[in-house]
């Protein structure tokens, strides 16, 4: 499998993966390629950016298939058909089955925002105001079969300012969403990441 073939899953609106795009035409992906969108909901927005920038999309509604493992074994034949070296999670909003996951170990990752571990699972920006932390930011991070538990490759941090609403830090934190997730992307699809034990590091 080729790390520079990339598939991104998404289920919403599809705000990094218009980023990730972006990178790849301006030349920021380290030689990656977005080969394919994966999404669980066929009306979700990003499915019309993949279109408008020419990238194939695989729409599957989980509820068409007997279960979640086949669900996910037609994805494993998609991904394996185009040669995919590399997953990213892009605000894909489905837990992964180990179907997926041992095919795809060490090559599936996520954008989670706040510092993991940190404010694990949902609401990750509400959790963070709740608790009165002054900082918060983005991780992104292999994927394993754990919630939000899979080794950090890198992180960046986010001050949440006095009077934030989840509204107004979430704005921020996407920003940094935006900007970290390609430079990891471009790192992982030029071999430049290793990882030992939890230990990643980012070469040259």
């Amino acid at each position: 499998m080729e790390w520079s073939r990339i598939a991104v899953f998404a289920s919403g609106q599809g705000s990094n993966f218009t980023a990730l795009v972006q990178a790849q035409q301006e030349g920021k992906l380290g030689g990656g390629s977005i080969e394919l969108l994966v999404s669980d909901k066929p009306e979700a927005p990003v499915a019309q950016r993949a279109e408008a920038a020419g990238i194939p999309a695989l729409l599957l509604r989980p509820k068409d298939f007997a279960g979640r493992e086949l669900y996910e074994a037609a994805i494993v034949a998609e991904l394996q058909r185009r040669n995919i070296g590399l997953i990213v999670l892009a605000g894909y909003m489905r837990l992964i089955s180990s179907v997926l996951l041992e095919p795809y170990a060490r090559r599936i990752i996520n954008i989670h925002p706040s510092l993991l571990p940190a404010f694990a699972g949902k609401d990750a920006i509400g959790q963070a105001l709740e608790y009165g932390v002054k900082l918060t930011g983005v991780t992104v991070h292999f994927v394993d079969g754990g919630m939000d538990t899979g080794p950090v490759i890198a992180q960046r941090s986010v001050e949440v300012k006095p009077g934030d609403t989840a509204e107004s830090l979430a704005e921020r934190i996407h920003q940094v969403e935006y900007g970290l997730y390609p430079e990891v992307v471009a790192a992982l699809a030029a071999g430049r990441v290793e990882l030992n034990g939890r230990i990643t590091t980012i070469g040259e």
